[in-house]
């Protein structure tokens, strides 16, 4: 998730230096052909290229509204999961009997365990990685079997609930709580994996780069009759922030693509063991974690 910070200059260019090779070697390549046949090609009035630039913002605008709402989704569904997965153990303190300490403990870590798993496997990394702090070698190799390793821990965490129910230890109704907990996590987790999975439209981007270019083309010819030293900078400064609004479009239509415009799945679930040990009274709990330089993934 990128911060209110100040972006390297560097990190931009990087996302738009294809784009702006093609503008460039475009406009070089009109330029050169409007001189030589100058008397083929007519007149070019300026209304074109304004015409084409507004419909080039009115796509992009839509096309930066959906994709902060896939990405204001993803940030809301694990805002969801911070409260739930925090429920979730103050539950487990006050419907649970007496003793079972070290029950409650297993099962919290292992909530732990299934943000920072679930984080990961969105993300396309090791879902596994990093898990044996939190959960036993036992569980660890448990979910190896199954190709959905959150929703193992989850099933994991119904047996736990089911054994105390039949210790006698819950009553019904803290038993429906506690498994009503769960469902709206294996929701969460759903919604997570509904957004991973569901392309935006390749066409729509494709469509977009066109337009660009053919406005950088439109744009080239009307301005034949200035100089070519002014000519191609001023194309550039023109077409960069259309590529760039394209660029963060594309960033934020994919939440979970560990990027710098990610949501901070990592940080989230660093919160979330932060609060859980604290609930646990834990005495040794981890740092939040730090940002980069100018991002927070």
């Amino acid at each position: 998730m990128l911060l209110n910070k100040t972006i390297p200059a560097a990190y931009i260019f990087h996302k738009v230096k294809s784009e702006v090779l093609y503008v460039l070697i475009v406009s070089i390549a009109v330029l050169l052909l409007t001189d030589k046949y100058q008397e083929l090609i007519p007149e070019m009035p300026l209304t074109i290229p304004a015409f084409i630039g507004t419909a080039i913002s009115i796509l992009l605008s839509f096309k930066l509204s959906q994709s902060y709402d896939r990405w204001w989704e993803a940030r809301k569904v694990w805002g969801s999961i911070v409260n739930d997965s925090r429920s979730f153990v103050i539950q487990l303190h006050s419907l649970t009997a007496k003793g079972n300490d070290a029950v409650i403990k297993k099962i919290a870590f292992r909530q732990i365990a299934w943000c920072y798993c679930l984080g990961q496997s969105i993300r396309g990394l090791n879902p596994t990685e990093n898990l044996e702090s939190h959960i036993s070698a036992e569980e660890i190799e448990a979910i190896k079997l199954h190709n959905n390793k959150s929703l193992a821990l989850l099933q994991l965490h119904g047996q736990d609930i089911k054994e105390l129910k039949e210790k006698n230890q819950l009553d019904i109704f803290s038993q429906i709580q506690l498994d009503n907990t769960l469902v709206r996590l294996c929701d969460a987790q759903g919604k997570c994996e509904r957004i991973k999975t569901t392309v935006f439209p390749v066409t729509y981007r494709l469509f977009l780069h066109f337009i660009i270019y053919l406005f950088v083309v439109t744009l080239s010819i009307a301005l034949k009759d200035i100089a070519g030293y002014f000519e191609i900078p001023l194309l550039l400064l023109i077409s960069i922030p259309f590529f760039l609004l394209e660029k963060t479009a594309k960033h934020m239509q994919d939440p979970f693509e560990n990027k710098p415009t990610d949501t901070a799945v990592t940080a989230i679930a660093r919160t979330i063991e932060i609060n859980i040990k604290q609930l646990l009274k834990e005495t040794k709990t981890p740092q939040p974690h730090q940002p980069g330089k100018f991002y927070l993934t």
